[in-house]
């Protein structure tokens, strides 16, 4: 399936097929890097990269997969773009369309993102928004599926706040692609009533399972996997931790919780993590509330069971997969 020419917005958009297949060309491309096999596939091409939010991972995983594949990233910093604000949505899109092959946006709504791609004759590329993270899904789902070697069956735990971007779309990437999901955190940090029947509609035909769980020691029975994220996310007031520590620190991803999980489970986590305090915000948290860590001890972090390195290096290759499928005759 060509897949040239659309948008990668949210996973919603695409078929467990056309998924599988993205997988498919990142697992190849990231073996031809490992064997050192040249794979310019877009050379001569350029693309914009606008972030109103910053990122080392999502910016590197970018700019260095255009690089692999021949293009040139030209990369646009909260100050360095007028989007919005002295340009409207629609003409930033119409005006980058004329400059670039394709526009990747990280940022705040899902509807700048939307109205990016509705105004563009290139290719848009969703980096995040504060309801969807598809280029961080695949990524996971390549780790899943590199570990265990397969998808189809498998159980993905989320741990912890699950109304936003990651929760959002792990449980629409699993339903995609007939993992089982459940999200376990205190009712009201549910997922939309909304997105979780469209999710339940897709996984009445894929089979996989959905459930939402408020007790760990239910949620984690034979999970696979054990995944979290960190409780506040960027843009955020400060005043929102007291309120979010006390409601999330049950679902802390610590030993306990982890034995719960089959014994072979594996634990993800999409970065970054205040697992300990080595940054500013975790000595600040940490001295504040008198805590090692929040969303994951640094015990399971660092263990033999975390992938969540192995995860991060798998943004670049599917980034990768996702430009080159949608801008390059494959």
């Amino acid at each position: 399936m060509s897949l040239k020419g659309r948008d990668f917005l949210k996973l919603l958009d695409y078929s467990g097929e056309e998924i599988l297949q993205l997988l498919d060309l990142a697992a190849e491309l990231k073996a031809q890097k490992k064997s050192g096999v040249p794979h310019m596939l877009c050379e001569g091409k350029s693309v914009a990269l606008i972030f109103e939010k910053t990122s080392t991972r999502t910016r590197c995983a970018f700019e260095v997969a255009a690089h692999d594949l021949g293009m040139h990233p030209v990369y646009l910093d909260p100050s360095g773009s007028q989007i919005g604000k002295k340009e409207s949505i629609a003409d930033t899109a119409r005006v980058l369309s004329g400059m670039f092959d394709g526009i990747e946006y990280r940022g705040f709504g899902q509807d700048i993102v939307e109205e990016l791609a509705r105004y563009a004759s290139v290719p848009v590329w969703n980096g995040l928004t504060n309801e969807f993270h598809p280029t961080q899904i695949l990524a996971d789902m390549l780790t899943i599926r590199e570990h265990f070697g397969s998808l189809a069956g498998r159980k993905l735990v989320y741990m912890g706040d699950a109304r936003y971007n990651m929760g959002n779309s792990l449980m629409i990437g699993c339903a995609k692609l007939g993992v089982n999901f459940a999200a376990c955190a205190p009712a009201e940090y549910f997922p939309s009533e909304e997105l979780m029947d469209a999710a339940q509609e897709i996984a009445a035909e894929t089979g996989s399972v959905l459930e939402f769980w408020t007790e760990p020691e239910l949620a984690l029975r034979g999970a696979d996997v054990v995944y979290t994220d960190i409780w506040v996310s960027m843009g955020e007031p400060e005043e929102v931790w007291d309120a979010r520590i006390k409601a999330l620190f049950p679902y802390q991803v610590n030993a306990g919780l982890m034995s719960l999980a089959k014994p072979e489970a594996v634990f993800m986590h999409c970065l970054p993590s205040y697992h300990d305090h080595k940054t500013i915000i975790g000595r600040q948290v940490g001295k504040k509330y008198g805590l090692d860590a929040l969303e994951v001890t640094d015990e399971v972090f660092e263990s033999p069971r975390s992938l969540v390195f192995q995860e991060a290096e798998n943004r670049m290759h599917t980034i990768k997969a996702v430009m080159a499928a949608t801008l390059c005759d494959l």
